[in-house]
């Protein structure tokens, strides 16, 4: 669990901040032994009032500056998992695996602002109860329905919930604002939103007095009631839209431009990072030498006034307001245009991919976040996988009838996880020589279009490209040869082989080790001597099939001997986690 902490306070508000932080510091937690069963972090969300955390294993933690900024954090007590967390300047909002909304602030539930109530089963069209996205704006919340459909709750102070805010001010029961929208887009500081429907059209209201949302120098400083349709926004794909108070910053990605992602930004100068003296009031490219070399913008994240961008080159480039420090460049000096400042040093096994930001009100947070179910319903298949081996390898027939082999379960991931898929990839097989189908598969497992450019162009439409899938498939199936595919497991003079695949979906530091460049990781072995034959067992079977082995008394040394083996090896735990299991049955025995 890494946690970088940005931010400069001058009273102690959270217990476990010191008074001036200007640089990035690595953030630790409260009572860390009880929130050490979390593992990994999922998300942070933070405002001006609170933080959450977000874990993998679907648990959350709070800090609260308010009502007493020396309580320790407070585990969230929602029985659901959450699977997401969105965090405005005094409101919170939590969505679970069911689709089921919580949220408390004042003007959610002002008789107890520190309870949770259900939002969304107060929608009033019950076949509109569930829920897929949350996005939180300054005092008020955006619900995305699965039906496509768009609630807002909370103030309008400002019309940003669609409505004249001299006749809806406020509403506490949500209120539907448009329907057919793919994404929202606001900011815990942000007192206007957007709204991109399935045709990339976008649409926003709310506050625009510098030029927040774009709408051109005809609608400048005016308070926006109705959802208004965007005008000239940049030709390409929108990929997020992050809105500070007074600027919004909107991701392209355009197959045909280079880089092919660029960021546009619109509203007040220095928070715009455009180093202007004038406001602007449409979306404009962001020219800064610090792009020019990058193809991929990783992350960004908008604070009230300030702004924080991770690159795919390693760069932290930072720009807009620093009073609080919030831009962690040592000093509490404003920052007009962008500018690059040093990022926290990676470990060997830690991928820039997986790193993420996190701006609050006056405070920015850089946390490592590997997607540790990038390849879905894996898991599942690779027990399938390892209980029935037919699973492994599906035949081709080329036109001369030679039988080709390949990867069943690859090729489930690789072609949209889609049976049809497969069909289509036979009929072209069906027509091709046995070289000709070699470097189809070649290009499959690799997505490298330069093997046979003419018969890529066949194949492309039905590969999906997924980059963890991609690096896996390279390192591990591509490029390494069979008898290597295996790793071996030592102790007490008795090796076990455990397939690299699933170690690497269970352990951070064997992902770590079989996926770096510069490991030589081909004839290691790991001594597991210290684990008892029972505790060795339990691992054995849990990594597997996430599940405590039938038939084993469990013990306190058997907690003791596997809660280090968990915390050493760094394994991915999922919910129920196996920790958890071992207490339970442990209890149930006693």
């Amino acid at each position: 669990m890494i946690v970088y902490f940005l931010v400069k306070i001058k009273t102690n508000s959270y217990k476990n901040e010191p008074d001036e932080i200007t640089k990035p510091i690595q953030f630790k937690f409260e009572n860390e032994n009880e929130n050490e069963n979390e593992k990994q972090i999922k998300q942070i969300s933070t405002g001006n009032y609170s933080i959450i955390f977000l874990f993998e294993n679907g648990k959350a933690i709070e800090y609260l500056r308010y009502p007493n900024p020396n309580q320790n954090p407070s585990k969230i007590q929602i029985k659901e998992n959450i699977q997401k967390v969105s965090v405005g300047y005094e409101n919170e909002a939590i969505l679970t695996i069911e689709g089921n909304v919580f949220a408390k602030g004042y003007d959610i539930n002002p008789k107890n602002t520190n309870e949770f109530i259900n939002i969304s089963s107060l929608i009033e069209d019950t076949n509109d109860r569930i829920i897929q996205d949350i996005v939180s704006g300054y005092n008020s919340i955006y619900l995305l329905t699965s039906n496509q459909n768009v609630y807002g709750i909370g103030l309008n102070q400002y019309g940003q919930l669609g409505f004249d805010p001299k006749k809806l001010p406020k509403t506490r029961k949500p209120i539907l604002i448009m329907k057919n929208v793919s994404k929202i887009f606001s900011g815990n500081s942000s007192r206007h939103v957007f709204l991109l429907n399935s045709n990339q059209e976008l649409f926003g209201c709310g506050n625009n007095y510098s030029g927040q949302l774009g709408l051109g120098e005809s609608r400048k400083e005016e308070e926006i009631q109705k959802l208004t349709k965007i005008q000239n926004i940049p030709k390409g794909k929108i990929i997020d839209i992050q809105c500070g108070y007074f600027h919004s910053i909107m991701l392209i990605e355009n197959e045909n431009q280079n880089p092919k992602r660029k960021l546009y930004s619109t509203g007040r100068h220095g928070y715009n990072g455009l180093g202007k003296n004038e406001y602007t009031y449409e979306f404009t490219e962001m020219k800064s030498s610090l792009f020019e070399n990058d193809d991929n913008i990783l992350d960004f994240s908008c604070g009230n006034v300030h702004n924080l961008i991770l690159t795919s080159n390693s760069k932290l480039i930072v720009f807009g307001r620093n009073y609080f420090g919030e831009l962690g460049t040592g000093d509490t000096n404003e920052q007009l245009i962008p500018i690059q400042i040093e990022l926290p040093k990676l470990r060997f096994n830690e991928n820039i991919s997986n790193y993420h930001i996190s701006c609050g009100y006056n405070k920015s947070f850089l946390y490592y976040s590997p997607s540790l179910y990038s390849f879905s319903n894996l898991e599942e298949d690779l027990i399938k996988l390892f209980e029935r081996k037919e699973f492994c390898n599906i035949s081709f027939k080329t036109k001369n009838g030679e039988i080709i082999s390949a990867h069943k379960l690859i090729l489930k991931y690789r072609l949209n996880q889609n049976e049809n898929q497969i069909e289509k990839l036979q009929e072209i097989i069906s027509k091709k020589s046995i070289k000709e189908s070699n470097q189809i598969f070649e290009m499959i497992y690799s997505n490298n279009s330069k093997i046979n450019p003419k018969l890529y162009s066949e194949i492309k439409e039905i590969i999906n490209s997924n980059e963890k899938i991609e690096e896996t498939i390279k390192r591990i199936y591509l490029n390494e040869n069979e008898n290597e595919k295996d790793f071996i497991i030592e102790r007490k003079e008795k090796q076990y082989k455990f397939p690299k695949l699933i170690l690497i979906m269970r352990s951070e530091l064997y992902r770590g080790m079989f996926l770096s460049v510069t490991e030589d990781k081909s004839n290691k072995v790991t001594d597991y001597s210290e684990l008892s034959n029972k505790s060795f067992q339990i691992f054995e079977y849990w990594i597997y099939s996430n599940q405590i082995k039938e038939g084993i008394q469990i013990t306190q040394e058997i907690i003791n001997e596997i809660e280090i083996g968990i915390d050493y090896f760094q394994l991915n735990q999922t919910n129920p986690n196996l920790f958890d299991l071992l207490i339970n049955k442990f209890n149930n025995q006693n």
